[in-house]
């Protein structure tokens, strides 16, 4: 059997790391909305019966006032008192950002009217995206 030339097995190694990359993305999404999913239903702030978005921020967060502050309220615009974000201040709050695993802001979670959280966003996330992420269970 003649040997793969070195460019083939470069781009399988290329793919494979790629699938694997992915893959370890996604198990720490799914690890992180079962924490929240627990955490969110002792979140004082939300009012059951509208989802939300939970929204970890700092004051010196420059993605954050650029871009993520921007898409929330375009959000908040759009949707008119169909939906609560919640914003806490990571560095006011740390031990909320430590329980539910926030390691970089801003990162958003988007919870279902029973306020379960339904998915994260480390990052920033665009107001299509979490306008997306919320018709899927809305």
């Amino acid at each position: 059997m003649p040997a793969l030339p070195p460019f083939l097995l470069r781009l399988a190694l290329a793919v494979l790391i790629a699938a694997l990359a992915v893959a370890a993305f996604r198990l720490v999404s799914a690890g992180l909305l079962a924490r929240a999913r627990a955490l969110a239903a002792r979140l004082a702030e939300f009012e059951p019966g509208t989802p939300g978005i939970v929204y970890f921020t700092t004051p010196d967060c420059v993605a954050c006032r650029a871009a993520q502050r921007p898409a929330l309220k375009e959000l908040k615009d759009r949707l008119a008192g169909r939906l609560q974000v919640i914003e806490i201040d990571a560095y006011e709050r740390p031990e909320l950002a430590k329980a539910w695993r926030v390691l970089t802001v801003p990162t958003t979670f988007v919870l279902d009217r029973d306020g379960r959280a339904r998915h994260v966003n480390q990052g920033v996330a665009t107001a299509s995206k979490l306008l997306s992420q919320l018709a899927r269970f809305s």
